[in-house]
């Protein structure tokens, strides 16, 4: 199988934390055995911050997610998965929007032989818009699933979803549709 499934930022303090992030649960906990039939690689990426600020870049918004507290912090229970990981699922630990962004994501995919990417998540602003490009300007073709996506502005998501990702020849779909 030349494919993953990325799921971005599914943990406990922005599940608990942000009421629009608990949407996207229950059509990824029905795509996970289904993608994991299939033979794709699941990766799931998760977002924490050094307890010490080390890794905080200036400016306001990486602040704000820092002093937000454990939610953010890393080896707090906010920075846990809410989906089930599997054994043969990979977990990447970031400290940007992009899930590519100094990590060893696209590492472990050119390991596999991935080629495509379906990336969820939340935000669709943020991590899955970072995502994506990333993953495009590094050659894989991108699809996002719609259902697994949210933001807290409904409007940019659905502009993002609607108008954006296609006009970029991203494909996007629900994600019954993709498996």
């Amino acid at each position: 199988m030349t494919t993953a499934l990325i799921v971005g930022d599914i943990q406990r303090g922005i599940t608990d934390g942000y009421p629009f992030a608990r949407q996207v649960v229950p059509p990824l906990t029905e795509l996970l055995p289904r993608a994991r039939e299939t033979g794709t690689l699941v990766v799931f990426v998760r977002f924490a911050m050094r307890d010490n600020g080390t890794d905080l870049p200036g400016g306001a918004l990486y602040r704000s997610f820092f002093d937000a507290g454990d939610a953010f912090h890393e080896g707090s229970p906010g920075t846990e998965l809410t989906l089930p990981v599997a054994e043969e699922d990979v977990v990447v630990l970031k400290r940007r929007a992009s899930a590519f962004a100094g990590t060893d994501l696209d590492l472990v995919l050119r390991a596999r032989g991935i080629r495509h990417v379906a990336v969820a998540g939340v935000a669709t602003s943020a991590m899955v818009t970072a995502t994506c490009y990333d993953a495009a300007d590094r050659g894989y073709q991108v699809t996002v699933l719609r259902d697994g996506c949210a933001d807290s502005d409904q409007s940019v998501n659905d502009v993002l979803l609607d108008k954006v990702f296609p006009s970029r020849g991203f494909t996007v779909m629900s994600c019954a549709e993709w498996t």
